[in-house]
């Protein structure tokens, strides 16, 4: 491929065309010319825009960098030749994407060409992806060394060791990767799926068979609780028939109990014809115990009859007042204190509003003195008045108030050692103790009278019923009469409750079958029940139980389903366990054959490579080793080791990556152009002179566009 001329609104360029010749192209022009600006735009035309680039801190992105200045849209053209055809493409911004649009046509026809897209557009006309082409075809001075890159890697791999350019190895590895991984890759895969699904099956096949044992389990245990509960029913009727008998042994002994209480009821009913009736009986025990508690009643009276009363003591300030007065006395001083108390209030209260208001008029005097002057004679006559005034209400008020104190002096010695909120209370306690006295006194005399006629009326009354007798023997005799009566009732309640009973007995003595079969049982009739009621119990809950796992057994499946499945799932597994071992051989081939393949890579490239640092050194470099990651090691006459790039001076590095890098694109890129910027700024002038020879050499088979800011390459 071959670049006519290029056409450029990208960055400082504003419609700006460069036109390139076949050959070798010098474009001398001092900095900040746009030479690097002209590189990324051929870059870009080739390999169009990364728009999904960021702008970082430290770097602008190419879609920002390289923004037109003027504000137009970014687009270019580049004319090229490419297979013999004369070819134009264009870039232009879409919208917002710049560089979004693109079109490759025939320059003369206008015809599209279909073969190239936006996406397509450098690797097919260069040959190599885009990271390829800057570490082989485009040469800076900031980025001579060729850094490791996949895409690098596998072309100049699979060049060197197959003879073209194709990558079927590196495919063949990764497929071969993807179908292992495939098979297997952590716990994902056809193998872990097939494990899980065997292991599935297995668990399956276990639980059905824990489920058909559990099912045996229940059956066995059914049949041996269906003839438990035939042995316990039979056990029943065997108790059922034995109580039959007891109780028609208790019927007959029922009837002799009831014949027994009929006779005996029939004596005492003989008895009691001849006594006094129950009810006058009754009445007449209790008018003789109401006598008895009457007389009782009498003496405990007398008993506890209280002594007289004693008068009580009358305080020296009651000795002249009689008690129904001396409430309304007490009274009257607490009124008397009140009214005394509140008249020698409001006289000091009188005497203090005189003293304030004479004072109040001597500060107006002195106040009238200052302000309007008075003869002093007048203002000290004045206030001599105001100061009579005051000192005559304070005598006066002084002895209305000692007249007051000794009259409330003297109704509290009337009422010695009593606050005035106690007078009233103690002349009505004093009051109510002297009443109480006089009426007790004359209720103790009333009482003493009262209970001497009252005894002698109540043992008349006790001699009239009892006829001479005393109130025990009458009781007693009352009490037999009572108790025969009693007796009578009793005999004749137990004779009923005898006749119930025994029909009773009668009508639950009802015949019984023998058991059908010997009975061996010792259980009691409860226990039976209840050892009857559990065993069916226990049957119904294994019955639902059986139901259970039946349905589980049926929603599994069959066992001879399963086994089936789980013998295609091992076989499955089995062979994928063989295929997944045939790949890990196969990687392991491939691995051993790439090895030996890439043994061939470094010499290829580095003899090249040794051979152009050779030219451009004149001879001092003659050995040179380039290892897999591209890394150098290079030796100068004399020397017995190899050392790497890093221990040569700048200049050397520089042409020690020259040489690399050209030896790279005769191999990747032979027809692509070969652009340089500024990449032998640092050589000196014999080193130099050697690199134009080596690039004029070049030139003669690819185009090679040489950007400079120096006259030496124009010179030479």
């Amino acid at each position: 491929m071959k670049i006519y001329s290029m056409t450029a609104t990208f960055g400082k360029l504003e419609n700006q065309t460069l036109t390139l010749e076949p050959g070798l192209n010098i474009i001398h022009a001092p900095n900040e010319w746009g030479k690097s600006t002209w590189c990324a735009f051929l870059v870009t035309m080739l390999y169009g825009l990364d728009t999904r680039a960021k702008t970082t801190k430290n770097a602008l992105a190419d879609k920002n960098h390289y923004a037109p200045w003027s504000g137009s849209p970014m687009s270019g053209r580049m004319d090229i030749q490419w297979n013999g055809r004369d070819i134009t493409i264009e870039r232009r911004t879409k919208g917002r994407t710049p560089m979004g649009e693109f079109f490759a046509y025939e320059t003369q026809t206008g015809l599209p060409v279909p073969q190239l897209t936006a996406a397509n557009c450098g690797q097919t006309l260069l040959g190599v992806e885009r990271s390829v082409f800057l570490r082989a075809g485009f040469l800076r001075l900031s980025d001579l060394p060729v850094t490791q890159d996949e895409s690098l890697r596998r072309r100049l791999n699979a060049l060197v060791t197959t003879g073209d350019e194709s990558d079927s190895g590196d495919l063949l590895a990764q497929k071969l990767k993807e179908l292992k991984n495939r098979c297997r890759y952590n716990r994902t895969g056809l193998i872990p799926q097939v494990e899980q699904q065997r292991d599935e099956l297995e668990k399956k096949l276990q639980e059905l068979q824990d489920l058909q044992s559990q099912s045996q389990k229940i059956q066995a245990r059914h049949s041996e609780l269906e003839a438990y509960i035939l042995q316990l029913k039979n056990h029943q009727a065997a108790l059922e028939y034995a109580a039959s008998k007891t109780n028609a042994q208790r019927v007959s002994e029922a009837e002799a109990a009831r014949d027994a209480a009929a006779e005996a009821y029939h004596e005492l009913k003989q008895r009691c014809e001849e006594l006094p009736g129950q009810e006058t009986a009754q009445q007449s025990l209790k008018t003789a115990q109401n006598l008895q508690q009457q007389w009782m009643a009498l003496q405990m009276e007398r008993q506890m009859l209280p002594p007289a009363p004693v008068p009580p003591e009358i305080p020296d300030r009651y000795r002249n007042t009689p008690p129904e007065e001396a409430v309304s006395a007490a009274l009257s001083d607490v009124q008397a204190l009140s009214r005394l108390e509140e008249q020698k209030k409001h006289h000091s209260k009188s005497t203090l509003l005189v003293s304030i208001f004479s004072a109040l008029a001597l500060i107006i005097l002195s106040v009238l003195q200052y302000s309007f002057p008075l003869r002093l004679p007048l203002f000290i006559g004045g206030c001599a008045a105001i100061v009579a005034v005051v000192v005559v209400t304070l005598l006066l008020g002084a002895a209305k108030t000692r007249s007051l104190s000794r009259e409330i002096q003297l109704l509290y010695d009337r009422h010695p050692l009593l606050s005035p909120d106690r007078w009233s209370p103690d002349a009505e306690s004093f009051a109510a103790t002297q009443l109480a006295y006089t009426e007790s006194l004359r209720t103790y005399r009333r009482l003493c009278g009262d209970l001497d006629s009252r005894a002698e009326a109540l043992d008349a009354e006790i001699q009239h019923f009892t006829q001479g007798r005393s109130l025990t023997q009458a009781q007693a005799y009352w009490n037999q009469i009572l108790t025969a009566w009693e007796n009578l009732g009793n005999a004749h309640r137990e004779m009923l409750q005898a006749q119930n009973h025994a029909e009773a007995m009668k009508a639950m003595a009802k015949p019984v079958e023998k058991p059908q079969y010997p009975d061996t049982l010792t259980f009691s009739d409860t226990d039976t029940r209840r050892l009857l009621s559990d065993a069916t119990f226990e049957q119904r809950q294994l019955h639902l139980r059986y139901g259970q796992y039946q349905g589980k057994m049926e929603a599994l499946g069959q066992a001879s389903l399963l086994e089936s499945q789980l013998n295609a799932a091992n076989q499955r597994l089995d062979r994928l366990n063989e295929t997944y071992k045939a790949l890990e051989y196969a990687q392991a081939a491939l691995t051993a054959a790439t090895e030996e393949l890439q043994r061939r890579f470094a010499p290829r490239i580095a003899k090249q490579a040794q051979d152009l640092f050779c030219s451009l050194t004149g001879g001092r470099y003659n050995r040179l080793t380039l290892a897999q990651d591209l890394s150098v090691n290079a030796g100068a006459e004399g020397e017995n080791t190899l050392r790497a790039a890093q221990w040569r001076s700048e200049g050397t590095m520089d042409q020690l990556y020259l040489a690399l890098r050209l030896a790279v694109a005769r191999e990747l890129t032979p027809d692509a152009p070969l652009i340089l910027d500024d990449a032998l700024v640092r050589f000196d002038d014999v080193r130099h002179a050697a690199a134009m020879k080596i690039l004029k050499e070049e030139a003669e088979h690819k185009q090679v566009i040489l950007f400079t800011c120096q006259n030496r390459e124009t010179n030479i």
